[in-house]
């Protein structure tokens, strides 16, 4: 039995307290940690320039993985600290809870600040294999090494001169205390764009070394902030203007709580097409938002509830809107600053502070009120597409109960499927589902099939275009439902207004092999075409993973004495007639599935040896989109042109007796 008793207790000590527990501080000890140390960094060229030291920020991507930060804002002072009596590089870079930005609230050096603990310089260093730092100030280049978390050499001060102040900080995360340091590429791209944006007028630079010396350089810059941002994701696409307001309030967030401030942004339009909503604070993403957040719920819902409300828009006893009606449309940046933040933690991505969330409420609702009054037109395309969007979701939603009771259950005695005919196979490995065109096809193929692995599900008639038409539309053909039942997969559904109806699962499919099997005439092809087009809609990953086939149809029947030959085309029609060539055999075109003999369907069409299938693929699947949406879409003039340039090539397949 191990011992403990008082000499187990011990305390991690300098570089240990980060590098033996690197996810306390970075969140994570893996490539997302690391990515959070480089923004540690970042953060504090950020707030230099947020202050108005120098306007570019430089960072370089290493092919060692290594990182570089460049600023030219003041520089770091690193020299000896009278009033600490220690060297403010040792407290900057060896000691976590210290900086400069602790009396941000009292008139310090930074007002608005990133970074608030005094954590991130320090360690980011603890939990490098290496940094260098090299800081031009006061008319001196000052040098620092450092090596898993040690200096080595003390600091080095050299008289320069210098036409301008500035840091530079070249480190290499260490694997001894990540997991990974591959920070992706498309992350540095994204946490600098996302730095432009609420950084207006402070240009980043981003260097990525493809190979030895040689780099891709990448320039973000916004000179309007959010409002160019919000611009650049409406693309022009805007139901309503960009609106941008700003304000900036005083408060606390408990009575016996000190007095601070909040300086806050907001850039927003209404968009049928893009909707986002981004919350930055302190140049920190809050991917989580929290205050702001919530903020713009209350405010959003409040002012456009009020408007529909005042304006008799809603119909008699009709639900209020919800905020996920006003997301669907809505474009929104916001972008505050304060001097005092409670984030939830160490990684910066919510803020919890109430008089923030009390402020932002309350100016929102004010400006909301004043933006409806001062922009009527808007006003009302705005909330009218609110009510639209509420009105999708509750059908959307009405038709997902609906789908789910139509679709959900096992295929049994107390759930049967009209006229479907199942086989004995219970191994989806081997089970194969026809789907024909008639009871006269269901007849036939039955008779002909090999009923341990082969099933049958007949359709009646022409079934809907699936292409165009609403969901609750589709759901109520009973034929649509029960192929979607025989399938058992579930519907594959990702449009915004009616995602909640996706209910597909590729575990849950009944069969190998979906065989879409009709007439060699147009009514069959048309049939082909509207089942294709349904499957595409509805579950379209059956084709990406090669579910689906086409059942070739023989077109000609040609007997000769006992014995009977099968012409799937015309090349092969004559191909046999040429063999037969001077004797007596006589040509019979194919008058429909249901006509055919037993033996006949089974040679031709459900023999596993003998039988044509054609895979549909997606190789081609945004040409078969076009092709479906001229086909069966709502292009009357392209389809009118289609049949004039193309219509001669199927002259031939035309009922015209």
């Amino acid at each position: 039995m191990k011992k403990y008793d008082n000499s187990s207790i011990s305390a991690l000590k300098g570089a240990d307290r980060v590098r033996k527990r690197p996810a306390v501080i970075f969140g994570s000890d893996g490539v997302e940690g690391c990515e959070h140390s480089m923004f540690e960094i970042l953060s504090n060229s950020i707030d230099e320039a947020r202050e108005g030291f120098g306007s570019t920020i430089t960072v370089t991507r290493y092919a060692d993985m290594s990182i570089e930060v460049e600023d030219f804002g003041r520089g770091i002072p690193v020299d000896y600290n009278e009033k600490e009596k220690r060297y403010n590089w040792e407290l900057v870079f060896c000691e976590l809870y210290a900086g400069g930005k602790y009396n941000n609230n009292d008139g310090g050096d930074y007002e608005y600040s990133l970074g608030l603990n005094g954590l991130g310089a320090c360690a980011t260093q603890y939990s490098s294999e290496y940094m260098d730092v090299e800081i031009l100030r006061d008319g001196f280049k000052f040098n620092l090494h450092f090596e898993h978390g040690k200096n080595v050499g003390g600091l080095g001060k050299t008289e320069f001169r210098h036409r301008h102040t500035g840091t530079k900080i070249h480190w290499k995360p260490d694997l001894k205390v990540f997991t990974s340091i591959d920070i992706p590429v498309e992350n540095y791209h994204s946490v600098l764009k996302r730095q432009a944006v609420v950084n207006s007028g402070v240009k980043f630079i981003f260097k990525n070394e493809v190979s030895k010396g040689q780099f891709e350089e990448t320039e973000y810059f916004y000179g309007n902030g959010i409002v160019d941002y919000v611009k650049e994701l409406s693309d022009g696409k805007e139901m309503t203007a960009v609106h941008y307001i700003e304000a900036e309030r005083k408060g606390r967030d408990r009575a016996d709580l000190k007095e601070y401030k909040v300086k806050m942004s907001f850039a927003f339009c209404f968009n049928n097409e893009n909707h986002q909503i981004e919350y930055y604070h302190n140049s920190s993403f809050l991917e989580h938002g929290g205050a702001p957040d919530k903020a713009v719920r209350n405010a959003f819902v409040y002012a456009i509830d009020q408007y529909l409300k005042q304006n008799g828009k809603y119909t008699k006893n009709e639900s209020k809107i919800q905020f996920a009606d006003v997301a669907d449309s809505l474009l929104l940046v916001s972008n505050s600053l304060s001097t005092m933040t409670s984030y939830e933690n160490q990684t910066k991505k919510a803020i919890t502070n109430k008089f923030i969330q009390d402020a932002m409420t309350e100016f929102l609702r004010e400006q909301l009120g004043v933006y409806f009054i001062e922009n009527k037109m808007d006003a009302e395309k705005l909330c009218g597409q609110v009510l639209v969007n509420k009105r999708s979701r509750e059908s959307a939603e009405r038709t997902r109960i609906n789908v789910k009771k139509k679709l959900g259950g096992n295929i049994d005695i107390t759930n049967r499927v009209k006229k479907f005919v199942d086989c004995r196979s219970r191994d989806t490995e081997r089970r194969e589902l026809y789907i024909v065109e008639g009871d006269s096809a269901l007849g036939a193929c039955k008779l002909g099939r090999d009923g341990e692995f082969q099933a049958i599900m007949p359709i009646r008639g022409k079934i809907l275009n699936c292409l165009k038409a609403e969901y609750d539309k589709i759901f109520k053909s009973d034929v649509i439902v029960d192929l979607m039942k025989v399938l058992g997969c579930g519907v594959e559904i990702s449009t915004k207004h009616n995602k909640e109806l996706n209910s597909f699962d590729i575990n849950n499919l009944r069969w190998n092999k979906i065989i879409i099997c009709t007439d060699a005439d147009v009514d069959g092809y048309q049939i082909r075409t509207l089942v294709l087009t349904m499957i595409y809609r509805l579950t379209p990953s059956l084709i990406e993973k090669g579910y689906v086939y086409i059942a070739e149809s023989p077109l000609y029947e040609i007997s000769y004495k006992d014995k009977s030959y099968f012409a799937f085309d015309e090349n092969e029609k004559a191909a046999i007639t040429q063999k037969l060539d001077g004797k007596k055999y006589i040509i019979q075109r194919s008058k429909g599935l249901g006509e055919n003999q037993p033996d006949m369907m089974w040679e031709t069409t459900m023999n596993p040896e003998t039988r044509r299938l054609i895979k549909v693929t997606p190789d081609e699947a945004e040409k078969t989109q076009q092709m479906f949406d001229l086909l069966l879409g709502d292009n009357l003039s392209g389809r009118k042109d289609f049949i004039a340039t193309e219509g001669y090539k199927f002259i031939d397949l035309t009922d015209v007796s």
